[in-house]
């Protein structure tokens, strides 16, 4: 066996390629690890889960052995999303859970996302499973853990549609991009009363039609050409491993999740006036006076799903969502991320409204880009805004806020630079009031990052 590779372990999972540096033998020694720590903070019990991906059948034995030499008892759930995984963690009372997902990389990809007591490793709780490993520190269990199945998909199901109650039946239209939500999502749907319409909802780990990325508007096409067309009211995406979600509109337009955590945050707000509710710092400027005309406290946070949960913790806010479509609800759920779930949600609120076009149109919007990414070598994106944080002046600016990379925040609109903690890249979004000022706060960017690193290729 080679050397564990170091750039696997990322600010908030595991992640590979398979078969380089993402091994089956490096993967039993994550269990091992996993399990120590488990039983370190007194569990013995870890729920394990894979998505759809080829390697996931082979890579998900080696990890269950490697948890039971490390004294751990799996609860192997087989083939479900993400949020299941977490689900079975909250409804079997392990507080723990490993799911060997890839989430929204490319097919040669896999990793791990880990849950140790009902808390998602990242950061340094993420590095402390490295040394271990490379301490060879995994306790003294003597004893081989124990396996067993569990399919906890009738409890899921049930759970959700005991939760969401729509006002009337809805036609919707779902795509999967063959991710493992697809195995899942029509059944909830049409138990919640919905007339369902599948596509690409057959798990296939090659992602044969578009990739399962709902944050790219590429990989929404097949879905908006499909709703235009036909007589589904509204259009739901899922990634590869069912905790984001994506939504179109009936004429084809996209409600980028910055403007679908605005329905969620009046809703949650109508019920519990006063809550905390946050958001990253790649969503929009327009959710702060939104949160606080419907009488709650903004909050913007890091980007990552763990960092966001843990502040949700910390701080007891009820509602989160990041612009990569992430929801968590604290109210009503359990604060982890489900695109099954929120996509349910979705439709409750919207099942109310006499004319729901009329009232996703009214949310306030601006001018904005996608998330724009320079590619880069490992390590690169993070040196670069190292020093450009050092040495960026951004006088004339109203507020600059360095808690997550840069964001500088004008009157009329903000741009953004941040390093990627999932693939080497930095990543840039902008937003303002009309497009003068798009170009403006665009050029200025431009001009930071060519003083800093003539070669880049910029994207806007």
């Amino acid at each position: 066996m080679g050397e564990l590779p170091p750039e696997i372990f990322k600010a908030y999972d595991i992640r590979g390629i398979v078969g380089v540096t993402l091994t089956a033998e490096f993967v039993g020694l994550i269990g091992r690890a996993v399990a120590s720590e488990a039983r370190a903070q007194g569990y013995g019990d870890i729920v394990l889960g894979r998505d759809g991906r080829l390697s996931g059948p082979a890579l998900s034995q080696a990890l269950a052995e490697g948890i039971r030499e490390g004294g751990g008892n799996v609860i192997d759930l087989g083939l479900v999303t993400t949020p299941m995984a977490y689900f079975a963690a909250h409804q079997l009372g392990g507080a723990c859970a490993v799911m060997l997902t890839g989430s929204h990389n490319p097919p040669e990809y896999n990793g791990l996302k880990v849950v140790i007591a009902d808390s998602a490793l990242s950061g340094e709780a993420i590095q402390g499973l490295r040394r271990r490993i490379e301490r060879a520190d995994f306790g003294d269990a003597t004893d081989r853990g124990a396996y067993r199945q569990y399919d906890i998909a009738p409890e899921y199901l049930a759970r959700i549609v005991g939760d969401v109650k729509l006002a009337r039946p809805m036609k919707v239209l779902l795509d999967a991009g063959n991710g493992v939500a697809g195995a899942y999502a029509p059944a909830l749907f049409r138990a919640l009363g919905c007339e369902v319409e599948a596509l690409f909802c057959e798990v296939d780990g090659r992602f044969p039609n578009h990739h399962p990325d709902p944050s790219i508007p590429e990989n929404l096409a097949d879905l908006a050409s499909r709703l235009c067309s036909g007589d589904a009211e509204i259009g739901l995406a899922f990634d590869g491993d069912g905790d984001r979600l994506g939504v179109v509109t009936k004429n084809g337009g996209i409600l980028y999740p910055d403007r679908q955590l605005m329905l969620f945050a009046a809703d949650v707000l109508e019920r519990n006036p006063g809550a905390l509710i946050l958001y990253d710092v790649k969503s929009s400027r327009n959710l702060h006076p939104w949160i606080v005309e419907h009488g709650g406290r903004p909050m913007i946070w890091k980007s990552g799903h763990s960092l966001m949960k843990a502040k949700m913790r910390e701080t007891g806010a009820l509602l989160a969502g990041e612009l990569s479509g992430h929801v968590f609800f604290q109210e009503r759920w359990y604060g982890f991320d489900d695109g099954l779930y929120a996509g349910a949600r979705l439709l409750e609120i919207l099942s109310r409204q006499a004319d729901f076009d009329a009232c996703l149109h009214a949310l306030p919007d601006t001018l904005n880009t996608p998330e724009l990414q320079i590619k880069m070598r490992e390590g690169e994106p993070q040196a670069l805004m190292v020093r450009l944080l050092a040495t960026a002046d951004f006088s004339e600016a109203r507020e600059v806020i360095t808690l997550d990379g840069l964001r500088v925040e004008y009157a009329d609109g903000f741009g953004l630079m941040r390093a990627s903690n999932t693939t080497p890249v930095l990543m840039l979004r902008f937003e303002a009031d009309d497009s003068a000022a798009l170009r403006r706060i665009q050029e200025r960017f431009r001009h930071l990052l060519l003083a800093a690193a003539p070669a880049v290729q910029l994207p806007f």
